[in-house]
């Protein structure tokens, strides 16, 4: 279980006076959920600080983190808006009552009704941006505890996630969340088709693990002697990803030519390319799967080369090659405007080209 001194140290860069209104916010929740239990027996506030510590996490200010802290106050205790905004003030009041407002469109939406849902959402979010990222990461923790619920709750919720909140992810550019909450959902909306393809992933995932830990020192190497600074990462597909390749392209599980990948960070776009040229001098590429949205980036503002290489044993290693900057882009979006500071929401919201969509549906839905 998470602990409010941990959250606190993820924010070890904040003010005092930041953390003297998280210390507020997490003593207010922890007296309002005070005996309150979830179905997994744990405290409520359990919850609340998961939420939260998710947020300090994507480096998100002070002010998102406290209505993290506080997000289900109105909808779950006896705590009004009134009391709420005369402790906290109208910023977070409004927060709170944002994400509270998109769970109860949840509750009282029907599954044949996804494009109401979905239009009440983006309604009760387009104020401010900050709201959804509450319910990301409200959502991620709920799923993480879905197996205490009905089977039949499991599969309503997963199956709204997919449809509805992870798509919304990818539009904002989340990576990491919008994979996240596919994961979560893909057991409970299609156990079947899950356990098929973990099938197929279990037999080969150590294998694949040592092919990319002698890949991946091979080109901190390469990098090393270059002098191209370089932090290397590697992972395996998720299996919901692995999945919907297989779905899309009508494809064999051996087809999935990026199930193993490996993410070279760099400090400059100089130095993505120069790495590009030494990787490929080393190792053949695959013909037609080379990608640069670095000039290039997609619709969502990412930016990365992609490359997949012929490794050793004739495996197949995808590498992704960026800056710091768009790596933290690629992984938190749109939220990463918020990193370290306050940023005025409205200017995001009128500014960010991610946005155009949002802006587009509301027009929209206001004719």
């Amino acid at each position: 279980m998470i602990r409010f001194d941990d959250i606190l140290e993820k924010v070890s860069s904040y003010s005092e006076k930041d953390t003297t209104l998280l210390q507020k916010a997490y003593v207010f929740a922890a007296q309002a959920h005070k005996g309150q239990t979830r179905r997994s027996g744990e405290p409520y506030l359990s919850h609340s600080l998961e939420v939260a510590s998710m947020l300090a996490d994507m480096k998100l200010d002070k002010t998102t983190l406290a209505a993290g802290l506080l997000h289900d106050v109105l909808e779950d205790t006896d705590v009004t808006a009134v009391e709420l905004q005369q402790a906290f003030g109208k910023e977070i009041a409004h927060l709170v009552e944002g994400a509270t407002k998109i769970s109860r469109v949840q509750e009282s939406s029907p599954e044949t009704r996804q494009a109401e849902s979905i239009r009440k959402i983006i309604m009760a979010m387009i104020d401010d941006l900050r709201v959804i990222f509450i319910k990301l990461a409200d959502r991620i923790h709920n799923l993480k505890t879905l197996k205490f619920l009905p089977e039949d709750k499991q599969k309503k919720i997963a199956l709204e996630t997919l449809e509805i909140y992870a798509p919304i992810a990818n539009r904002l550019g989340m990576g990491r969340i919008k994979a996240e909450l596919e994961e979560l959902s893909f057991r409970y909306v299609d156990p079947d088709d899950y356990f098929k393809v973990a099938s197929l992933v279990d037999p080969k995932r150590e294998e694949a693990e040592e092919e990319l830990k002698k890949t991946k020192r091979t080109i901190e190497g390469l990098m090393k002697v270059n002098h191209i600074p370089a932090k290397i990462s590697y992972r395996l597909k998720r299996l919901y990803s692995v999945h919907n390749k297989m779905i899309r392209q009508n494809t064999d599980f051996d087809q999935v030519y990026d199930f193993m990948a490996l993410r070279l960070i760099t400090n400059s776009i100089k130095n993505c390319y120069a790495a590009l040229g030494i990787i490929h001098q080393k190792w053949p590429p695959l013909p037609h799967r080379f990608r640069d949205f670095i000039a290039m980036p997609k619709p969502n503002l990412y930016q990365s080369l992609h490359t997949t290489i012929i490794a050793e044993k004739k495996h197949t290693v995808e590498i992704q090659i960026r800056t710091r900057d768009m790596h933290n882009l690629a992984e938190n979006g749109i939220a990463a405007h918020w990193k370290y500071k306050e940023t005025d929401p409205r200017h995001i919201m009128k500014e960010d080209k991610r946005l155009n969509w949002l802006r587009e549906m509301v027009d929209l839905y206001k004719e």
